[in-house]
């Protein structure tokens, strides 16, 4: 389980400010960042949001099937087109190696995304 605050925590490395009665002149004066991670938190943090749109406009596109409010074809066109988004989602996992549970955001009180 992935929250967001780890999503952007693992996107770069910074080193924490004392939280002292720290001046300016005693905060670091530089961030660390490694591109690498940054690349694959921003990638791992758009994919999730992607997933989370995706699941929410299925189950709105359920409620409409199920309220009888969409043609036979839009049912036909939403299918196929959830179908190739899914499949363009599991592509870009693949890619940068995120497994399910990577891209599987705690929204807090809802609960786990799936």
């Amino acid at each position: 389980m992935t929250t967001c605050a780890e999503l952007l925590s693992e996107s770069s490395h910074v080193r924490p400010a004392r939280r002292s009665t720290a001046t300016a002149a005693d905060l670091p004066g530089e961030l660390q960042l490694n591109p690498d991670n940054v690349r694959n938190g921003l990638a791992k943090l758009v994919l999730a949001l992607v997933e989370l749109l995706r699941e929410l406009l299925e189950r709105q596109a359920l409620r409409r099937i199920d309220a009888g409010s969409l043609t036979e074809g839009e049912v036909e066109r939403l299918g196929e087109t959830f179908l190739r988004l899914a499949e363009e989602i599991e592509k870009l996992r693949e890619y940068f190696g995120f497994t399910d549970e990577d891209l599987n955001l705690d929204l807090g009180p809802l609960g786990k995304l799936r």
